[in-house]
């Protein structure tokens, strides 16, 4: 077995920082999992807290930090348009100020850093599905602007760093993810679709619902992640990380249904400026360099998804959950 790693996850309270978190003390490695808690939750950790070699420290990227790490995996940023867009300018910071402070703390302690961009750079695309040569086509001054110049900023300093300074970098983009520990309210369309079928509530789809999206299971998601963090030393990213199947909204919202025997209806809604039409990885970088595609097929993620959501509004709610419903009560 190799020898144990210092970690340093920013974000590690959030949805993905969280199941990332996990996997890397399963390994054996000292987890330093720092957050501010703008969107991650101490719910999402409690499991981890009395592991000895978990350590958390509320702190925000975008002022610096001195610790002692040999790798970092930087995932501190709000990735849901209603948290990044509740206030833009911290959004960017955190992008901005927390890439150069993490760059900064991984050039003075020698360590691998990876950054988790996201499918966002490629903003609404002219090229299907988005290969990591495609440059984008995003709009610098629209409302999503925050998080997508953000993050494209982020891997312009990421790869000066790399350049300037000889940095040990690892860059992947980061596409529709879903799981257990999303946030309630954070406005993705797998939470929100599922949210409303358990309560019954009208589903909102935008336009006709036919703009499309490839959703990844956060297992699969980790383990790409883990593995881009093991690839050899010359290899950089960008690299794109997701499901390669394609579905509608109004597929998802259909499925979501019913897998929850909602009684839910779909109601449309005008489609939000800047909401990409389509959105596909091409993944054979993945394929070919990380051995690496995704397992979990969309009605089994779904499953464990709403079973995640409906035991967090069971304790919210006076009835019976629908899993105990469907069980019989057992």
């Amino acid at each position: 077995m190799a020898s144990s790693k210092r970690i340093l996850v920013t974000g590690g309270a959030g949805f993905l920082g969280s199941h990332l978190c996990e996997r890397l003390l399963g390994e054996g490695n000292e987890v330093l999992c720092v957050d501010n808690f703008f969107t991650g939750t101490k719910a999402n950790i409690a499991h981890l807290l009395d592991n000895p070699y978990f350590e958390f420290m509320r702190h925000d990227v975008t002022f610096p930090l001195y610790v002692e790490v040999d790798e970092i995996f930087n995932l501190a940023c709000p990735a849901s348009p209603i948290h990044y867009q509740y206030d833009p300018v911290q959004t960017t910071k955190t992008s901005v100020h927390g890439a150069i402070n993490m760059l900064g703390l991984a050039k003075r302690v020698k360590a691998t850093i990876f950054q988790a961009s996201t499918s966002e750079v490629y903003g609404d695309p002219t090229v299907h599905p988005q290969p990591e040569s495609y440059r984008g086509n995003v709009n610098p001054i629209g409302v999503r602007a925050c998080y997508d110049e953000g993050k494209r900023c982020a891997e312009t300093l990421f790869f000066d760093y790399h350049r300037q300074h000889k940095l040990k970098i690892k860059v992947a983009r980061i596409f529709n993810t879903y799981g257990p520990r999303m946030h309630l309210n954070d406005g993705r369309v797998v939470s929100n679709f599922i949210v409303q079928a358990l309560k019954n509530e009208p589903i909102t789809i935008y336009g006709k619902g036919s703009q499309t999206r490839s959703f990844c299971y956060v297992s699969d998601l980790i383990e790409a992640i883990v593995r881009v963090m093991a690839t050899p030393p010359g290899f950089t990213g960008p690299i794109n990380i997701g499901s390669s199947v394609e579905f509608t909204i109004r597929e998802l919202a259909l499925a979501v249904i019913r897998l929850t025997g909602s009684k839910s209806k779909l109601v449309q809604r005008k489609l939000p400026a800047d909401d990409p039409l389509q959105r596909q990885p091409d993944i054979a970088l993945a394929k070919r360099m990380l051995k690496w595609k995704p397992t979990v097929r969309l009605e089994e993620g779904l499953k464990h998804t709403i079973a995640y959501f409906d035991q967090v509004l069971s304790t919210r709610r006076p009835e019976a959950s629908l899993a105990r419903r469907i069980n019989g009560g057992r």
